[in-house]
């Protein structure tokens, strides 16, 4: 029996292979995000990684595993509420594992999944070069109030 070729499909809508007999819907098709499409889902999952918290969040667990009360210290400045949603975002686009412990007080520790380790990484080097460029970032714009 001849094999068939995956077919491509259709470019505007995704970069992505499909065989006759997989099934046509988008959820199936889609392999590759394409930022500028308007109803991407890659646009909601660029909002979580890049969204102030969650850079924090990525960067700190980056050093390992913390409990929710280790983050909300270390990430000056961010509300229980905000923690909270951020972390519950990132873990539902599956970079982060919620490990809940069945013990009074309870305990919650959140880390990195692989895929959670290789997008920190990409969100460090990016931190890393704002911390060392700082001075000349803000080196030719004038002081707030000025004009």
């Amino acid at each position: 029996m001849k094999k068939t070729a995956p077919a491509p499909v259709n470019s505007r809508n995704s970069t992505a292979l499909r065989t006759p007999a997989e099934p046509a819907t988008p959820t199936a098709l889609l392999l590759r995000g394409n930022l500028f499409a308007e109803k991407c889902p890659s646009r909601q999952i660029l909002t979580h990684v890049t969204s102030r918290w969650g850079v924090l969040i990525l960067v700190a667990l980056l050093d390992g595993t913390h409990r929710f009360s280790e983050l909300r210290r270390r990430i000056g400045g961010v509300s229980e509420r905000m923690l909270s949603q951020t972390l519950q975002w990132l873990e539902a686009d599956g970079f982060v594992t919620r490990t809940a412990y069945p013990v009074v007080p309870p305990r919650v520790e959140y880390s990195l999944t692989p895929l959670g380790r290789e997008v920190s990484e990409q969100v460090r080097q990016l931190t890393d070069w704002i911390e060392e460029n700082l001075g000349r970032i803000g080196a030719g714009q004038p002081a707030d109030g000025a004009e």
